[in-house]
């Protein structure tokens, strides 16, 4: 091995640490690899951002912004209206759902196929009688599953066709291997999988069941809670789960306060609770929900103010801010009444609180306003409001507009990135979105993540690097052999998929099933294949997938509760995937 050699193989396994750490980005942990090679001198500086002009790069962004105009027109809410049925069972209601956020991940984002859909998977829970995450998985497995089913149905799918050696794969080129795995892992899910989703709340419960909101009260003059011990305002509540975490008289914090101290009027309590406890004990006791920025009767009707819970969607501007710092009362005329996070309690105060992906928010305001902060800022109800298609019209051009963009690539009339980037103009001058939100429907975090590792990916075949890890997988795992080698490679890939970023994955392995497949005399297709597939594959951890973190906290989950669906999942997904792949590209 040369120093060129270890010095990408360096690069790449920091990449790689950075990456499972999570301490940072993954848009910023990329940009890092690329300056690492540009230092080093593997890219030069002339080719360092060429990434940006990149194929796969154009046509996620354009992407994205014709999947916004798809749900701003609502042309999505009004499908879901007619696909999925009124009164069905458990069985037909759950498999319409899956192929519905299957179809609708397959052409457009499936972030965002997953966010339209979630409240009516909440709301299908309760008709049921189950709980939220006997839907909920199903359907993020579900809009995952739908990605490997054309080129621009998930990022690793475009990074992968550019690595194609004779020329890129086409629109339905996935469709071989891609169709069959999703329909059969969406038959799975549906007959028998669903059983082995952990049960984290109650069947026949209406709500989400959310777990606990982290929040703060006002002990106001008269309140009925002045003179009560700590013990008896938590006992309250018959039935509900509520403990005072601290107490702040004054400039003086009490954290854990003993049960027998007496609450004074002035003290500020932060607290714990349910939902529906935040808000009995608030009127139990005529105390006040501190939040942040409150609503008050002089700006708003107090009958058309509401309070509705939000799951913070991956990828929200929202995401790494605190709470204080946000002004939401000035900023949008909401207030932020209470913080829900799965897997941890949030410390320290709630306005001091830096939000993450997956969060739960308890907001206050008008439904109007309400509805249009979820859109603005990357949020998704988890109530179950009335669909609703703003302009019919819209809707049908929205909707027009893709698939017109689909059938030009499809056709070979344009290549994807030219068709869509055509498609984007056509929403720009028809309006289908505003123009004020068509650059914030472009995730900037994916765009930087695809442009930078493209130029450390070529850097890798380019100083021999991805032939060398080759040329040890196929000696130590597949002992020479093709199609082990083929199933080495789909396993790694769905196991890196499983802890990092899959548009990563993707650009990591794709330059070494090259090599896998020029070591072996094998065809390239196949192997590239194997990587598509695998990278679409983050079954086992809330983390791989955004959808999975975006079911985390609404589903009640906790991080163990994904590999008992998600292995056998992956197990089906390679006993399918590898005799297609096989058949139809060959080895």
């Amino acid at each position: 091995m040369d120093a060129p050699q270890m010095t990408i193989l360096a690069i790449l396994s920091l990449t790689v640490v950075g990456f499972l750490w999570g301490r940072f980005r993954h848009d910023a942990v990329a940009l890092a690899a690329l300056m690492a090679c540009v230092l080093t001198g593997l890219v030069t500086p002339d080719a360092a951002f060429l990434g940006f002009g990149h194929p796969a790069v154009v046509t996620v962004a354009a992407v994205l912004i014709l999947s916004r105009a798809l749900q701003h027109t609502g042309a999505v809410d009004a499908l879901a209206r007619f696909v999925l049925p009124a009164n069905a069972s458990r069985l037909p209601a759950v498999a319409a759902l899956m192929a519905l956020g299957a179809a609708l991940s397959a052409f457009m984002n499936n972030v965002g196929a997953m966010a339209l859909l979630m409240p009516l998977a909440v709301q299908l829970s309760a008709r049921l009688k189950l709980p939220p995450g006997k839907v909920l998985m199903p359907l993020a497995f579900g809009t995952i599953l739908g990605g490997m089913v054309t080129l621009v149905g998930t990022p690793p799918n475009l990074i992968v066709a550019n690595f194609r050696p004779d020329g890129n794969f086409r629109m339905f080129d996935f469709t071989w291997v891609g169709l069959p795995v999703a329909a059969a892992g969406i038959a799975f899910v549906a007959l028998l999988g669903w059983r082995l989703v952990p049960t984290r709340s109650a069947a026949g419960d209406v709500k989400v069941e959310t777990g606990t909101y982290l929040t703060e009260l006002r002990v106001p003059e008269g309140s009925k809670a002045v003179g009560l011990t700590l013990r008896a305002f938590e006992q309250a509540l018959e039935g509900v789960d509520m403990s005072v975490l601290a107490l702040i008289r004054g400039t003086v914090r009490q954290n854990n306060p003993y049960g027998r101290r007496k609450i004074q009027a002035g003290d500020l309590l932060i607290v714990e609770a349910e939902a529906k406890a935040l808000t009995e004990s608030a009127a139990r006791h005529e105390i006040a929900l501190e939040g942040l920025g409150p609503v008050s009767d002089e700006d708003e009707d107090a009958d058309e103010i509401v309070l509705r819970e939000f799951a913070l969607l991956p990828g929200s501007g929202l995401i790494g801010r605190s709470a204080r710092s946000l002004r939401m009362r000035a900023r949008w005329g909401v207030s932020l009444l209470a913080v829900a996070r799965e897997g941890g309690r949030p410390r320290g105060r709630l306005g001091t609180l830096s939000l993450r992906s997956g969060d739960l928010l308890l907001l206050r305001g008008s439904p109007e306003v309400l509805g249009d902060f979820a859109r603005d800022n990357g949020c998704v109800p988890l109530d179950t409001a009335p669909l609703s298609v703003p302009d019919r019209k819209q809707a049908w051009l929205a909707a027009g507009i893709m698939a017109a963009a689909v059938i030009v690539a499809a056709l070979g009339i344009l290549p994807a990135a030219a068709a869509f980037t055509a498609g984007v103009l056509v929403t720009m001058l028809t309006r289908t979105l505003p123009l004020r939100e068509l650059y914030s429907a472009v995730d900037g975090s994916i765009v930087v993540l695809l442009a930078a590792l493209i130029p450390v990916a070529g850097a890798m075949q380019e100083t021999g690097a991805a032939d060398w890890l080759a040329q040890g997988l196929v000696s130590g795992l597949a002992q020479d052999n093709a199609l082990v080698a083929l199933v080495v490679v789909l396993v790694v890939t769905m196991m890196l998929s499983d802890v990092m970023n899959n548009a990563a994955t993707a650009a990591v392995m794709a330059p070494i099933a090259l090599g896998i497949a020029a070591q072996l005399g094998a065809s390239p297709d196949g192997f590239l294949m194997a990587v598509a597939i695998g990278a679409s594959c983050a079954f086992l951890t809330p983390i791989g997938h955004q959808n999975n973190t975006l079911i985390l906290g609404p589903g009640g989950f906790r991080f163990g509760d994904y590999w008992r669906l998600g292995l056998a999942l992956e197990v089906l997904i390679v006993a399918v995937s590898v005799p297609l792949i096989v058949l139809i590209w060959g080895l």
